[in-house]
């Protein structure tokens, strides 16, 4: 099975990345575009305690499932096995488009399925043609991701002046559930209608 490579890293100021981007060779590949996601689970969140995720995601005008695990073994499977000390995020991915995300989460709620988390963000898409970056404006602030080889992360990552130190390794599930430890009373959801009322630093 494919094995999803990433890392993601806090954005500042997003029209100095893309200069960046652009700098080392990246083009556009998908023009910002509002990208919805609900992540299903059972309602005592087995999924969730086999870190495991079941996702329909709206972006662009089109809709997908995506199924993410952890790799069966390797240093992959348990990053502090490595001795470089592994600082990217690996998962095992399966991925397919989908003709009606509605049907399909109708059909998840009649297997006992539940809607376990929402989140949403604006995302454009650049590639290099070795690899992907997605610039992410999220509820709770701005991410990029690096997504391909660990020695093209690596290398890019270097390029682009983001150091390892700061390379994010958390699901916007787990940087969302930091964000809340700060926002007390915040929603359950990273929506934007959620944080209307709430302050937000990027």
């Amino acid at each position: 099975m494919p094995i999803e490579t990433e890392i993601k890293f806090r954005v500042k100021d997003i029209d100095d990345l893309n200069r960046r981007l652009q700098s080392v060779g990246f083009r556009l590949q998908t023009p910002r575009a509002f990208e919805g996601n609900v992540l299903y689970d059972t309602p005592d969140r087995s999924l969730r305690a086999r870190t495991e995720i079941l996702r329909i995601r709206t972006y662009a005008g089109s809709s997908t499932l995506t199924h993410k695990r952890p790799p069966d073994a390797g240093p992959e499977a348990d990053p502090t096995k490595n001795p470089n000390q592994d600082h990217h995020k690996h998962r095992v991915e399966t991925e397919t488009k989908i003709a009606d995300g509605d049907a399909l989460a109708e059909v998840f709620r009649s297997l006992g399925l539940v809607p376990a988390f929402r989140y949403e963000k604006w995302r454009a898409e650049w590639t290099d043609g070795q690899g992907h970056c997605v610039v992410d404006e999220t509820p709770i602030g701005n991410y990029a991701e690096l997504e391909g080889e660990v020695e093209w992360i690596d290398r890019i990552s270097a390029r682009l002046g983001i150091d390892s130190a700061d390379h994010l390794t958390l699901s916007y599930g787990r940087l969302y559930e930091q964000w809340r430890e700060q926002h007390p009373g915040a929603s359950d959801d990273m929506t934007f209608e959620a944080m209307k009322n709430v302050s937000v630093a990027t």
